[in-house]
């Protein structure tokens, strides 16, 4: 970690969830919570670990990444996985496979709160991100 980002080289298992959320948070400081960026951190990092498989290498990255327009401040979340196959699915909240669901709702909530998210796909891999307003 230094003072433009925090990252981080793991193993997707669910213990690795809660510790990244409290480093993210000491990364973000005194600014005040940000629970948009620990929600999308989870999210992204159990995707991982339930779609590509529990105990996979992944990268989680944060930034603040400044403004787009005036008082616009974002802060950027990045997951990247050696999966470049299992790419996420944002389910229909209005069907029986979205709200009704026991699960998958995660990419849903990422939706809700991110100003954008996206997949860039590579030959050997993938990143998840997503920015929310600071």
């Amino acid at each position: 970690m230094n003072a433009t980002h925090f990252e981080a080289a793991l193993l997707a298992v669910p213990k690795a969830v809660p510790e990244l959320r409290h480093a993210v948070r000491a990364y973000l400081g005194g600014g005040g919570p940000h629970p948009e960026v620990e929600l999308c951190v989870s999210e992204l990092v159990s995707n991982v670990i339930r779609h590509v498989g529990e105990g996979t290498p992944v990268r989680v990255w944060v930034a603040r990444v400044g403004q787009v327009g005036p008082g616009d401040d974002r802060i950027r979340v990045e997951v990247t996985d050696p999966d470049p196959r299992a790419l996420p699915v944002l389910l229909d909240a209005t069907t029986d496979t979205g709200l009704g669901a026991e699960s998958g709702r995660g990419l849903m909530l990422l939706d809700a709160v991110a100003l954008r998210w996206g997949v860039e796909q590579g030959v050997s891999g993938k990143v998840v991100w997503c920015e929310v307003r600071e």
